[in-house]
Formats: structure tokens, sequence, C-alpha cells
């Protein structure tokens, strides 16, 4: 039997959730395992916190005299039942499995020659796959419908039947071929999002996909799985392009229409996640907090279906509560959403759970809370992530708050040698914004300046040049990111960052009362 990594295995059991080690129990029962090493092993495993191979072998084992390919083979097995355990839970639980099992049983039956009950089953199959879309299995359906029709020499039934069946697998043809075109156009979008980040040239290769007549009108898409599609490529293509009012609208339609089919939701939640976490970013780009609110109460109340649903939900629903403590200057309840945020971490799976996309907002949480010790220490860790084509721009954006982080701290003597080394990179990496210019000749001036007044001076020029740049898309885009405008205000009134977050805020919604 070939050796199965154990770390892999370990990873594979700590990912598993608790209904799903309960399933394992049951069904290392039924076929005979219980109470042997395997689910000792199985125990063992899940009750590590750290994985120490030695330490599994010796619990096992104790003194037993035993030869190393025995546990390694040990190991092996246990894999390939948990996989076998996993596939049978799926088989109770998802609708593809259930379909393929119904597929299985015609199969047996129409060896046996049970016409009858093939017929049965096929007609519940062919409901269930309709209702769900499932327009694979539906040709499957129809290529056993006539299968049995001919082995049983029904002639009348086919003379019927064929010209409809014909039909019904044009059709199904059809819309599969639709639905895959859909998702290869948002694939596509998908990619050029992510690739160019936060470049102002971002998705300029979307208005040749946007020009696709798949995307010209929603009666294009022929199933209800294309006409979510549909819209959440309209909504990428709005985004891409700064169109927040229309990228509000796309992601408000898109979860109207997941929400329509709430039986497809209890299939797959997946989407539904990420839809509802892009509408409450457009409802913050909107000033609409309400929205968030309400996006953040149904993030909560999502049931999640697998693991993963389980991560989505808990990295959508903290991205977007802090990222609201952020804009209304609640930096208090931001720590505190942190401190549940880092509790409920734990419960996770290190190997799945990617903290570091957290890192910005853990930095910005404790800058807005006064704690620069902390917020240093998560940018430093966000300094120190490899640079990806996902994270080129952000790298900038990281180097410009060190240097207001140490300002804050007044390491000056530090300040001035970042000064000197930020440039340098900026420089080296790409053009550099003028912001970017703008702020480290403040802080040179800063760093040198013998008096209050001359600081004060170099800041009214620093809010001028600020907002001149501010209608730049260029440098729009990156100002957006970190409300340099707030905290140049608190350095000028010598008030707390919070407080003139919280009073800008305040101004927002007063405006949109009247």
């Amino acid at each position: 039997m070939p050796k199965t990594s154990s770390d892999r295995l370990f990873r594979l059991i700590k990912s598993l959730s608790a209904t799903e080690k309960r399933y394992f129990k049951v069904f290392i029962g039924d076929t005979g395992n219980k109470g042997n090493k395997y689910a000792s092993l199985f125990d063992a495993m899940d009750a590590q916190a750290e994985f120490d191979d030695e330490a599994l072998r010796r619990q096992i084992y104790g003194g037993e005299p035993m030869q190393s390919r025995k546990y390694s083979e040990l190991k092996a097995y246990l894999y390939e039942l948990v996989l076998k355990s996993l596939q049978a839970y799926d088989e109770n639980t998802s609708i593809d499995y259930k379909l393929k099992g119904m597929l299985q049983g015609v199969r047996a039956l129409h060896r046996r020659a049970h016409f009858d009950e093939c017929l049965q089953i096929l007609t519940k199959a062919g409901k269930l796959a309709q209702e769900y879309e499932k327009f694979g299995t539906l040709l499957e359906v129809l290529h056993w419908e006539k299968l049995v029709a001919y082995a049983r020499g029904d002639i009348d039934g086919l003379d019927k039947r064929l010209g409809e069946i014909e039909q019904e697998e044009a059709l199904c043809a059809e819309r599969l071929q639709n639905l895959n075109a859909y998702q290869n156009l948002f694939y596509a979008s998908w990619l050029s999002i992510r690739k160019n980040a936060l470049r102002p040239a971002a998705g300029d290769d979307i208005p040749s996909l946007f020009g696709q007549p798949l995307l010209q009108d929603e009666s294009h898409a022929l199933s209800h799985q294309a006409r979510v599609l549909y819209y959440r490529v309209r909504s990428i293509f709005s985004y891409a392009h700064k169109d927040y009012a229309g990228f509000y609208e796309m992601s408000r339609v898109l979860i109207g229409i997941m929400e329509s089919k709430p039986l497809m939701l209890r299939e797959d939640v997946s989407e539904y996640i990420s839809a509802l976490s892009n509408y409450s970013v457009s409802c913050g780009y909107l000033g609409d907090y309400e929205g968030v609110r309400e996006c953040l109460k149904k993030l909560r109340s999502v049931q999640p279906n697998t693991r993963d649903d389980e991560l989505k939900i808990h990295r959508q629903y903290y991205t977007n509560a802090f990222r609201l403590c952020i804009v209304t200057g609640e930096f208090k309840e931001g720590l505190q959403t942190l401190e549940q945020h880092l509790e409920e971490v734990k419960l996770f799976d290190k190997e799945q759970f990617e903290r570091s996309s957290f890192y910005f907002q853990y930095f910005y949480i404790y800058f807005g809370a006064g704690d620069f010790g902390k917020a240093l220490d998560y940018l430093n860790e966000w300094l120190g992530l490899p640079r990806s084509v996902e994270r080129q721009d952000l790298q900038s954006l990281a180097r410009i708050l060190n240097l207001i982080i140490h300002y804050e701290m007044d390491n000056y003597l530090l300040l001035d040698s970042l000064l000197r080394s930020t440039q340098r990179f900026l420089s080296q990496h790409k053009t550099m914004l003028l912001f970017e210019v703008s702020l480290i000749q403040f802080l040179r001036k800063a760093v040198k300046a013998g008096h209050a007044k001359e600081i004060q001076e170099a800041l009214q020029q620093l809010r001028q040049d600020f907002n001149t740049l501010s209608d730049n898309p260029a440098e729009k885009a990156m100002l957006q990111l970190f409300d340099f405008e707030s905290w140049i205000e608190s350095k000028l009134s010598g008030q707390a960052f919070s407080y003139i977050v919280q009073e800008k805020y305040k101004r927002l919604l007063l405006s949109e009362k009247h």
C-alpha cells in the first residue's frame, strides 16, 4: 500500500466539520472498523493542536515493537477511509450525488430487466434534475428513457415520445452550452480584476469581454444559473470601471435573483456569500451603511454547507464589519470585533485560514484606536508578505503608511532613513504618484522643522495638494484606501484621528437626510 503524507492526513482530519467527524465514527462502525487503531489514530490526530508524528506513533503503539512500514500503511489506510466516509456523507447531502445514485440504480435495474422500476426512478430523477438545472444529468435521463423503451420493445411509447425527447435533448444541450459560455465569461472577467488589482488600468481588457452578445441583455441567459452569472459579470464590469452606482444596482439585482430560488441556495451557498459581500461593498461606496449592516446580518444567518462556506462567511463578514468600523470611526467597536474575530479564527485550521488578508485592516483598527505599537506590528507583517500579482500595488501603500506611523511615534531618526529607502523603492518599482511625492516632502520638512508653526504650514500645504489630487483617477484609487484627509485634519486640529473620522461620518449622514 502506498505511503500517505502524515501531514496531509492531519490537515484532512482537522478540516472536517463536527458533523463530518460524527459521520466518520458512524461510517467506521458500519464498515466494521470501530474500536481499532484506525479510529484511535483519527481521535489522536483530531486532538492534536500541532502535528507531532512521533507523539502519535507512541500514543497508538506504546512500547509495542513495530516496523515503520506498518505505521505508514495505517496512515495510508486511514486517509482512504476518511475520503470514503466523505464521499458517503456527500451522497446524503448533495443533489449531484443523489442523482448519480439514482442513475446507478437505473443501470442496475436495467441489467436485470426491471423496466417499470427504471421508469419510476427516471421520472423522479428527471424532476429533480429539472428543478436544480442539472442539464447534463437531464441528458442522461433522456438517454436512459430511450434505452428502457428499446429494451422492453415499447414501439408505441417510443414512437409517441421520440420527437419530444429529441426536442428536450436539444433544449438541454443549448442551456448547457449557454451556461458554460457564461461561466467562461465570468472567469475571464474575474481573472482580469484579480491580476490588475489597484492599477488605474484595471479591467482594461474587460470591454472586449463585455462586447460579447451574451452580455448585452439578460434575455440571452437561458437558465437561473446563467442569469446569476450574467449579473455577476455585469457587476464586475461596473466595479472595474468605478461605476459604483452600477455596481450597487447589479449587486442588488443579483441578490434578489439568488434569493428567488431558495432551493438552489440550500444546495450551494458559496456564490451567495460572495454576492452578499460585494453588495455590502457597493453599499459602502454609496454611503448606504444601513445596507452594509443588513448584509452583515444576512452573512451571519447563512447556513454553511461546507467547511469552505464557514471560512468564506467568516472572512466576508469580518472584512465588511472592519470596513464599517473604519468608515464610521468606531475604532473601539472595531477592537471588540477584532478580538471576537481572533477567537473564532482559532477554530479554523491554520492551513485553511489566510489571516494575512486581514493585516491591513488590523493595522487600520489599531491605528484608529491610537495603539501605534500594535498597528506597526501588523504593518510589518503586511510588509513582510511575499509579493504576488495581487499585492504589487499594495506594497507602495504599505510603505507610505509605514512612514506615517513612525511619524506618529516620533521615530524621527529612523524616519529619516525610511524616507530615503521608501522613495528609492517607489521610484524603482513604478512611477511615483503625486500624493506620494507630496507626503514624502511634508515628512522631510516635519523631521527638520524647528517650530510647530513650520509643521502647521507644511500640513496646510499637504492638505491643499491632496485636495487638488482627489479628482485624479490614478491618485483617487489609492487615496480611498486610507483616510489621509482625516489624518491631516487630525494633525492640524490636534484632535484624535478617530474623532475626525466620526465627525466626518456624522456630516455624511446629515447631508443624506437633507
